[in-house]
């Protein structure tokens, strides 16, 4: 085999350092610097009340460890975030009135974040806000309120929340609630119930966006039937790939094109990857048999047992891993069915245990971009995905507001409208 001559290094060492830069990174700087890049849902201020109790309020936010949260400002830079949805989000186990409480605080904790920096964050209401937020080199932050259980049944308290700045009421969380069915809990109502209704009424008068993420596919389809806005998924994939309830399926998806909705993909592996999904499926039943109450498991009482029984388990059936490319088949698949324009992103940042290989932070939306680049996306069709999309949706609803400005406030309640005694 011959050998370069020692005198041509120096010029091959100079020639790749003065290389032609990656094609996908330039071209998806050049779409961020005119489209915001707008995450639907991330749960950071929950993750810093988790994390750090009540450092939260005072915890430099600049430089966080990244084996404990996946958002801090630098890496927001690094990942080109133009806007942010952040999550309010309280357990659904917790009694209502307990919800509206911690929900308060969660709101003034995100608020916090632009007081705090005010150069890094811009606390926005509307499309134009935004888009005016992104073209001063803020990161635009909105809220989004993650389950119906946190307005405790009460209009006056959803307004409220929008008089807090808040963005979009997510109908159920986890528990399905007297009003909605959730996506992870048994069906009480067969979707909406007439309060449900009158929910979505007056999310659509006060112009925030109905998020159906978390909603049994009922819910999803009477929230499309009623709304006069387009509606969103804050965080939600393609039921077609991985088969939970917590996705969208094909048929609902053509329902949110014909409404002009945006499903904005989620990153959670269970919810990305179908054999991840039977994989816990599988070890949490391993974890019950170990345990089940009171005289049935197998290592009731022996803790170290069932601790490496657990482990001996895992060996013999390793973790499946989840990527990034799978997560960009979401994305594929819901511009196949639904369109392009009606597809987002919604990472569930700080909301998760575990995330795809290649999405390990909010530094990472760059590296999903430029895979769809890779596979034939246009950079005005990566545009609608990282930010016009929602934008759009956002204008839409405003508009909505605008032509119900002369209805009154909705008065109605749970008891009055369900004829709950």
């Amino acid at each position: 085999m011959k050998t370069l001559p020692l005198a041509l290094l120096p010029l091959l060492l100079a020639t790749a350092a003065h290389a032609a830069p990656d094609p996908y990174a330039a071209r998806v700087a050049k779409v961020l610097k005119a489209t915001p890049l707008i995450d639907g849902h991330n749960d950071w201020p929950e993750a810093l009340a988790d994390k750090v109790k009540d450092q939260r309020w005072t915890v430099p936010l600049n430089r966080l460890d990244p084996a404990t949260f996946h958002t801090d400002i630098e890496r927001l830079r690094a990942g080109g975030v133009g806007g942010q949805f952040w999550s309010v989000w309280v357990s659904a186990d917790l009694p209502e009135l307990q919800q509206v409480k911690d929900t308060l605080e969660q709101i003034d904790l995100a608020h916090s974040f632009a007081r705090r920096y005010p150069k890094d964050f811009a606390f926005v209401n509307t499309a134009a806000e935004l888009r005016a937020a992104h073209k001063a080199g803020r990161v635009a932050s909105l809220l989004g309120v993650e389950g119906g259980g946190q307005i405790d049944g009460s209009l006056a308290v959803l307004r409220s929340y929008r008089q807090l700045g808040a963005s979009y009421l997510t109908l159920t969380h986890a528990r399905t609630i007297a009003w909605a069915d959730s996506a992870t809990d048994n069906p009480q109502h067969d979707g909406l119930t007439p309060f449900g209704e009158a929910v979505v009424h007056e999310l659509n008068r006060l112009g925030m966006l109905v998020d159906l993420s978390h909603v049994s596919e009922g819910t999803m389809l009477d929230a499309l039937r009623v709304t006069k806005a387009p509606v969103i998924f804050s965080h939600s994939s393609a039921r077609a790939i991985c088969n939970t309830p917590r996705n969208v399926s094909d048929t609902v998806l053509k329902q949110v094109a014909a409404n002009g909705g945006v499903v904005m993909v989620n990153y959670a592996p269970q919810y990305v990857s179908e054999a991840r999904r039977i994989w816990s499926a599988a070890r949490s039943g391993e974890i019950a048999r170990y345990n089940a109450p009171p005289f049935n498991g197998l290592y009731i009482g022996d803790p170290e047992g069932a601790k490496k029984a657990l482990a001996d388990w895992e060996k013999a059936n390793p973790e499946p891993v989840v990527t990034l490319s799978q997560v960009a088949d979401h994305i594929d698949h819901i511009a196949k069915v639904a369109g392009v324009d009606h597809v987002g992103i919604g990472s569930d940042f700080d909301g998760v245990g575990s995330l795809p290989q290649g999405l390990s932070g909010v530094q990472t939306y760059p590296a999903l971009l430029a895979e769809l680049m890779r596979r034939g996306w246009s950079d005005a069709d990566v545009a609608k995905l990282a930010g016009e999309n929602v934008l759009r949706v956002m204008a839409a609803a405003e508009k909505v507001a605008a032509g119900m400005a002369g209805e009154p406030a909705g008065t109605g309640t749970v008891a009055g409208l369900d004829g709950v005694k």
